[in-house]
């Protein structure tokens, strides 16, 4: 059979494995190992001695102290026994591998890694900070220390602190694998206590809840704590201990623990009123109570212990077969997984393209109806108009009139006409982009085997939108350059056939007379809106041809091209 500092340590080293591996709101059974696992919750009012009793049971002077709400986030303490003669030091979860042997500093970065979370006011938050404290003075325990209760919120707290702290409090002992530890000063009723009322609503039985009375020495003179020390005045399953924290003046003279639990033990021992329970006072012996305890606890509770544990390796073990074998240490295997997990991703992609997953439809919209649309509301009635017709073919004669045909007017009206296409142009465009960095995201996340490669995930991502950018610019410069074409050589046939066709008609070209006429401004409109409208259906069919050209077919063949020459180039050993 293990022992007992044998087994708690397994625990605690369960527990700390269970928060490395992102067991809260994880997907497997991480959160319910962790929760099957014991610990001891502190739990008091403000200004019980809670924290004085922890340094107590640890040996070390190591938490924030001051006036009103001073622990403000959840402190999980897990204690280490080491070998004889090891140097004590400290751990945070959040700055692994880093010791700290310096327990005032262990004291200032609880201050600032709260602060951080909750900033430098009396805000609290749920967010726990993980300390392991190793040393040979220690029993294998954890413990976890919350914000002491409140009736009233003080300025600079809002008024649900009080519900808030209570839930958080709650949140952690309605568990039933949670121990209570209710911290209750000597001094005050213990009807009264913060601690005890919480611990009774939640285990009403007293089996998981000890109880703890600090400040005994404190007590007014001629007055004990015997009716509750023996149980008399409030019956739990387990014994009461009373604790003599160090006073605020041993704190200020910086007296240490061990002189602290020497005034202790004498405290007891002299005493006429409590030194028949000597033996059971104190913090040393309320560590080890309560490390007996959790013995017990874990003792009874080992098979179903082993069994989430077996169950939290299968769905592990499950999860990395799914992800995949072990990548090789060589730069040259290194280099052949990442192309191979490109080239899943780019096939994934192509796919979405080509129509074995959804998302290619999109971009064919975008051609079938965006486009025709913004084509049909270019404002080309407002620019036609009789008035800007007139202004224009004005302008173009300067002081001398047309002859025949004002052709520079014409130019003018055709070339500030065909500026309008230039916005559906861009505008297809960049649908399409915005279309296939979607389509890059959607294939990044449906490719497994990148899941457990977020660097890679980000660097695909990164590679990709930086070669969809590119493509953009040389879609948008052949676009417009379609649109500039129609400008720069006009289709010199259709205007040929214009007098031909008012021949047949019946109507003769206009005479000199009649070339200022509205009559004549009018069918000068009427010939550039069908002049327009020819090159609008050329457009219509030449814009779609470009982008393909220049986005999609681009991004299907060499969409990763850069990024495989910069890995290329970072794998080449030196010769």
């Amino acid at each position: 059979m293990a022992t007992m500092e044998s087994l708690i340590g397994l625990v605690n080293r369960i527990q700390r494995a269970c928060t490395v591996l992102g067991d809260y709101g994880g997907d497997s059974a991480l959160p319910t190992l962790w929760e099957a696992l014991p610990s001891v919750v502190v739990v008091g009012g403000q200004s019980s001695g809670k924290s004085s009793v922890l340094e107590s049971i640890v040996g070390r002077d190591f938490l924030p102290r001051g006036s009103g709400i001073v622990t403000r986030r959840p402190l999980v303490l897990q204690l280490q026994k080491t070998e004889q003669g090891l140097q004590e030091y400290a751990e945070f979860l959040h700055m692994p591998k880093k010791r700290v042997t310096d327990f005032s500093m262990v004291r200032k970065e609880i201050q600032d890694e709260t602060d951080r979370v909750t900033g430098k006011s009396k805000q609290i938050s749920p967010v726990p900070i993980h300390l392991s404290i190793f040393s040979p003075n220690v029993v294998n325990l954890t413990l976890i220390d919350l914000p002491g209760l409140t009736k009233v919120a003080i300025e600079g707290q809002p008024e649900s602190i009080v519900q808030d702290i209570e839930n958080m409090v709650r949140s952690y002992v309605e568990k039933p694998n949670c121990i209570i530890l209710a911290i209750t000063p000597a001094n005050q009723d213990i009807a009264t206590s913060d601690a005890i009322k919480i611990a009774r609503e939640v285990d009403p039985t007293g089996e998981r809840t000890f109880g703890v009375l600090t400040k005994l020495d404190l007590m007014d003179k001629g007055t004990n704590a015997l009716e509750v020390l023996e149980g008399r005045s409030y019956r739990l399953q387990h014994p009461w201990v009373g604790i003599v924290n160090r006073s605020q003046a041993d704190i200020n003279k910086n007296v240490d623990m061990i002189a602290a639990r020497q005034r202790e033990r004498e405290f007891f021992a002299t005493s006429p009123d409590y030194g028949h329970l000597s033996s059971k006072m104190g913090s040393e012996y309320l560590a080890k109570l309560l490390s007996k305890h959790l013995e017990s606890v874990i003792k009874a509770r080992i098979p179903g212990i082993a069994s989430l544990i077996n169950r939290s390796i299968d769905e592990l073990e499950a999860e990395l077969d799914h992800l995949g074998r072990p990548v090789a240490i060589d730069a040259g295997a290194q280099l052949y997984t990442i192309l191979e997990l490109c080239r899943v991703f780019d096939q994934i992609f192509k796919e979405h393209l080509d129509g074995g997953r959804p998302g290619g439809d999109r971009i064919y919209g975008v051609f079938d109806y965006q486009l025709p649309a913004a084509l049909k509301k270019l404002p080309l009635d407002r620019y036609l108009s009789l008035q800007n017709v007139r202004k224009v073919i004005s302008e173009a004669d300067g002081y001398q009139p047309h002859l025949i045909a004002p052709e520079q007017g014409y130019r003018r009206l055709i070339d500030g006409a065909l500026n309008y296409f230039r916005g559906p142009a861009d505008a297809s465009v960049d649908a399409v982009h915005f279309i296939l960095k979607e389509l890059v995201r959607r294939s990044i996340a449906e490719t497994q085997e990148l899941k457990r490669f977020p660097t890679l995930q980000a660097e695909i991502a990164a590679a990709a939108s930086e070669a969809l950018e590119r493509f953009r610019e040389d879609s948008k410069k052949t676009t417009l350059r379609l649109v500039e074409m129609e400008s720069s050589y006009l289709t010199v046939d259709f205007f040929r056939r214009l007098p031909q066709e008012a021949e047949k008609g019946g109507n003769s070209v206009a005479s000199s007379a009649d070339r200022y006429t509205e009559g004549h401004f009018r069918r000068i409109a009427s010939n550039i809106f069908s002049y327009i409208g020819m090159v609008s259906e050329t457009l219509k069919n030449t814009i779609p041809k470009a982008v393909v050209h220049c986005q999609v077919r681009e991004a299907k063949r060499s969409l990763l091209n850069h990024f495989y020459t910069q890995v290329g180039r970072k794998e080449v050993p030196n010769n």
